[in-house]
């Protein structure tokens, strides 16, 4: 069987690569390569990629807010049309389910994302328009006039595509061109979707260089990469050494980077709920840990559970779910070795398997559902060790003898994403103690719920403190919100009207809201 080498979309279009280091995909389910041979980007393309997108940025930014809408809504049509054909690809690639999970809830999720990043675009609701009358200031975000970098995750081959997810919306949105590093677990897919991109641009005039995909880069093209000092913000999803690294180059060039690492996303279960639903908690939990094979950012890694009757009725509940459940199949041999070496690391600071082999089986990239428990005292003892992010089917309850362990064990936590407290009525006082200690640790804060699911509404955050990710004012999820990550904010001093973007001047053309002197409102000055 000849395989093909894919070609590189640089510039204005796509081209054969010039180097000859190819990589392959794999089947998770089978273990065995797929499709095509896809390049590893050359320094040389890297440049071209990068001269291609600064000289594309200045045109991009003078763009009409219509027209990057038109771009955002033709390319969410485009997918859509060829829904069928990327959820096949997708599937091949990363082993998640066809139905529901791709055609049910990823695909509908990016398209949603575009076309809500097209309606903020269009409205300009992300630019926050501030006039002060008295002084003569007026502000309001607008574009880098720089590109930005978007490196994709394993886990999400559509919503968090690297060349269609949020952070790609969210730049072209904020106007600024999109270099994207795509993962490498489902190139098939990123090429299909970056054909559609492509088109689209073409169609609704966007800049040459606007939009443009990498397959893969070796270490030190992604570190200087992230330190060229043209690139004018970078957004990461992936783990927590690769990222650092990458922010360490950025931070070294001023380059802001807004990185999602890795999260526990504690879940604290009080005695009343346990009680009132302890089975319901069970199955409701293991359901959230194998959601995706366990690979959701938002996975519950940490479950913190009262000693007593109702704690060990939960825990016996859990535990013969997670041994009866089968192995799930994971993204990759590397998604493998990490929860191996996971296990590793929470085994060897004291907690033990109570459910599950924690073992790879046999075909493909599968692993056994696993779940381990540790006492509050050994956790207090090695909280960091004991907060290893097991990348998959994973979960680690800790038993709390009473309510002071409680509140003890949570101000030991880490940034996650988001946090889960369950209590019954009886338990509002504690439950809303604990909350305000829980608050500052997580981006969300759930109220009888499993922290897995994202909604795109424009009061999600999906951020929160280190290590969950690099700049905890901001979220991934949401327009208008996301875009301001890819933004700058811009003042104008006594500045006449030709100088002002269209949000700031008197007439106010689109009627925006802004806060003028210090009053919401739409109307011209």
């Amino acid at each position: 069987m000849t395989i093909e080498t894919a070609q590189v979309l640089i510039g204005s279009g796509w081209r054969d690569a010039l180097g000859d280091s190819t990589f392959r995909a794999f089947d998770p389910d089978t273990g065995e390569a797929c499709g095509d041979a896809f390049p590893v980007a050359t320094e040389a393309e890297i440049e071209d990629a990068v001269r291609a997108a600064v000289a594309a940025a200045p045109a991009l930014a003078a763009a009409a807010p219509e027209t990057v809408a038109a771009f955002l809504e033709r390319y969410a049509d485009g997918i859509e049309r060829e829904a069928g054909a990327i959820i096949a690809l997708a599937h091949r690639e990363t082993a998640l389910p066809s139905v529901p999970r791709l055609s049910d809830n990823e695909l509908p999720r990016t398209v949603c994302q575009l076309r809500q990043a097209a309606v903020a675009a269009r409205e300009r609701s992300w630019t926050q328009p501030v006039i002060d009358t008295r002084n003569g200031l007026r502000s309001s975000l607008g574009p880098l006039c720089k590109p930005v970098v978007v490196f994709g995750p394993n886990n999400f081959p559509l919503a968090y595509n690297a060349i269609a997810g949020s952070d790609f919306a969210c730049a072209i949105a904020a106007r600024s061109p999109v270099i994207a590093k795509v993962h490498p677990c489902h190139p098939g897919t990123s090429r299909a979707l970056a054909k559609i991109a492509l088109q689209a641009a073409r169609d609704t005039g966007l800049p040459d260089g606007s939009v443009q995909m990498l397959y893969q880069l070796d270490q030190d093209a992604g570190l200087a990469l992230c330190g060229d000092a043209r690139i004018g913000a970078i957004g990461f999803t992936g783990s927590r050494a690769a990222g650092l690294a990458l922010k360490a180059a950025a931070d070294r060039a001023g380059i802001p980077f807004f990185g999602e690492l890795s999260a526990v996303n504690p879940v604290v279960l009080l005695p009343g709920a346990l009680a009132a639903r302890g089975d319901d908690l069970a199955e409701e939990f293991l359901g959230s840990c194998l959601a995706g094979s366990g690979q959701m950012c938002t996975n519950p890694g940490v479950v913190i559970v009262p000693q007593g009757a109702a704690g060990d009725a939960f825990v016996a509940a859990a535990g013969t779910r997670f041994a009866a459940a089968a192995p799930v199949v994971v993204l990759s041999e590397a998604v493998l070795a990490g929860l191996e070496q996971g296990v590793q690391t929470l085994v060897g600071a004291g907690a033990r398997v109570v459910a599950g082999e924690a073992r790879r089986v046999a075909p493909g990239f599968r692993f056994t559902p696993t779940l381990l428990d540790v006492s509050a005292d050994v956790f207090l003892q090695a909280p960091r060790a004991l907060q290893t992010e097991a990348f998959g089917p994973v979960s680690l309850i800790v038993r709390s003898g009473n309510e002071a362990a409680t509140f003890a064990i949570v101000g030991e936590l880490d940034g996650s994403l988001t946090g889960s407290i369950h209590a019954d009525a009886a338990e509002a006082d504690v439950a809303e103690r604990l909350a305000a200690r829980l608050r500052p640790r997580v981006g969300r804060l759930n109220f009888n719920r499993m922290p897995t699911g994202v909604i795109v509404s424009p009061a999600m955050n999906h951020g929160g403190p280190y290590p969950s990710s690099t700049a905890p004012g901001f979220s991934a999820v949401g327009m208008p919100g996301a875009i301001r990550r890819f933004a700058q904010l811009q003042c104008y001093d006594r500045a006449p009207d030709g100088w002002l973007p269209a949000e700031l001047t008197d007439a106010n053309p689109h009627r925006v809201w802004r806060v003028v002197d210090g009053v919401p409102s739409r109307a011209p000055l």
